[in-house]
């Protein structure tokens, strides 16, 4: 048993009371200074150490072992009323029951929760004052744990080498519009075209798909993909108020204007995949003159038109099934546009009953099942323990934050001239929702020259599986340019 120094029921009350009231304003600290949880490897790290620290110091005032349990029970509570109005989904939204919402549950409440009263837990046990020799040495055990974990935490991301003669891979932090975000460059030689790829969501980190899917290229050109300013390795950056289409498209061109700085080229390729495709559309509007041809892939036009579309599209596939339970969900929902990036998630479940069955080039498969980068990319070596988490994160904040300003985006009207050349890649299994406005704007489009290639076996994603077809237009039909 352990023998506690008994005082007066008052003065221990008091003690604890005192220790709840330290682990409550720890909590508000923490809330305060990033409501989303870590979003760093040091700031994972701090939060421990600190909690720890405060762990030990509630267990030395209450010497008891009930410390381990009441100060972090304490802490959560008050982490959770503080950021409670902020308004990213992983953070101060309401809890949904939905696929993405337990996802958003875990990522943005259960591990900040870990992360913080395991190591308080911990503290609290040695602070007590005298502990059984069985008990020490569990403490111990579990203090070597939260050790360990820290120093993984700590562990950088590294690019994965390229195996080719001259081959170069570089993760590069860069400042756009005075916010820290991330590119991975990668190629065989320096002299060759830079493509710039642009990910879609709003909120999808590509770096490990990229890297990936797209490697057969790199004897042609130097790839380039970002983590836009909220997503994956920049998702510490996102900031609700200032994330704006126009602002996405400003740091394109800026993004832009320092590769063709760093590469010595005068211009460089633009490759949009869905949302990328629109951010890419207006930035080659807004400046031409950085861009030497522009590559379309799941090709985006107007948001509100494919969702109303797809939605229409759904509830055809019910009525023409008996699907009773799919006809339930989509009356549930009535038609969009959304409030909640969860009723969204649940639209895209059921893409695949619009896509139709395809088998992807072989190519392609074997790339995906040898690269070993796990969903939406988060084993890739790219990201460290931390921006692996940042990358469903970063998926379901910014998307948040951005789909709904993209309501109003139609390029038929906003984009129906493009002064550089344009290339449009379409699969054959891409939804009718987005290929019906993608021909109707291509069919109006002045550019100095354009071509639109509709292509077997692929489907939204269609330059990822269509890499070799990609790499043919880039170096035989772009460059001739």
């Amino acid at each position: 048993m352990i023998l506690e120094t008994r005082r007066p029921a008052p003065e221990r009350a008091a003690r604890m009371l005192l220790a709840v009231l330290l682990g409550a304003a720890f909590a508000a600290i923490w809330a305060l200074i990033e409501p989303r949880g870590p979003v760093t490897g040091g700031q994972a790290v701090a939060l421990m150490g600190s909690a720890l620290a405060l762990g030990w110091l509630a267990g030395r005032v209450t010497g008891s072992r009930l410390a381990a349990l009441i100060v972090p029970l304490a802490h959560v509570a008050g982490f959770e009323l503080i950021r409670s109005s902020c308004s990213l989904p992983t953070a101060g939204g309401s809890p949904s029951a939905t696929t993405f919402g337990l996802v958003a549950f875990a990522l943005g409440r259960v591990v900040p929760w870990l992360l913080a009263v395991v190591p308080m837990a911990v503290g609290a046990g040695w602070g007590a004052r005298r502990l059984p020799l069985r008990r020490r040495w569990a403490l111990v055990a579990a203090s070597t744990a939260v050790a360990v974990l820290a120093g993984w935490l700590l562990v950088p991301a590294v690019p994965a080498r390229v195996e080719a003669p001259g081959g170069f891979a570089e993760l590069v932090e860069v400042e756009l519009g005075g916010h820290q975000q991330w590119i991975q460059v990668r190629g065989t030689d320096r002299s060759n075209p830079v493509v710039l790829y642009l990910s879609g969501g709003p909120g999808q980190s590509d770096q490990a798909f990229s890297r990936v899917l797209l490697e057969p290229l790199l004897g042609q050109i130097t790839l380039v993909s970002w983590d836009q300013r909220g997503t994956g390795k920049s998702y510490p950056d996102l900031d609700p108020a200032t994330v704006t289409p126009q602002r996405a498209v400003a740091d394109v061109i800026e993004l832009a204007g320092y590769l063709s700085r760093r590469f010595g080229q005068e211009k460089i390729i633009l490759l949009g995949e869905s949302w990328g495709s629109l951010l890419g559309v207006l930035a080659v509007k807004e400046a031409p003159q950085l861009f030497s041809a522009y590559l379309g892939s799941g090709q985006m036009v107007n948001v509100r038109q494919t969702d109303e579309a797809i939605y229409d599209d759904l509830n055809a596939v019910a009525a023409s099934t008996g699907d009773a339970e799919l006809a339930a969900q989509l009356a549930r929902l009535g038609r969009p546009p959304y409030r909640s990036v969860f009723d969204y998630g649940e639209i895209m479940l059921r893409y695949p009953l619009l896509e139709g069955s395809y088998t992807p080039p072989a190519g392609y498969r074997q790339r995906a099942s040898a690269g070993g980068v796990g969903p939406l990319g988060v084993l890739g070596v790219e990201y460290d323990p931390i921006e692996k988490l940042n990358v469903v994160r970063g998926l379901l904040d910014l998307f948040s934050v951005m789909y709904p300003q993209l309501q109003s985006i139609d390029l038929r009207q906003s984009a129906s001239t493009l002064n550089v050349p344009v290339f449009i890649l379409c699969g054959d299994h891409e939804l009718d929702a987005r290929t019906g406005p993608a021909r109707e704007w291509f069919a109006g489009l002045t550019a100095p020259s354009k071509r639109w290639y509709q292509l077997p076996d692929a489907g939204h994603s269609v330059a990822f599986e269509q890499a070799e077809e990609l790499g043919r237009i880039l170096r035989e039909d772009v460059a001739r340019r």
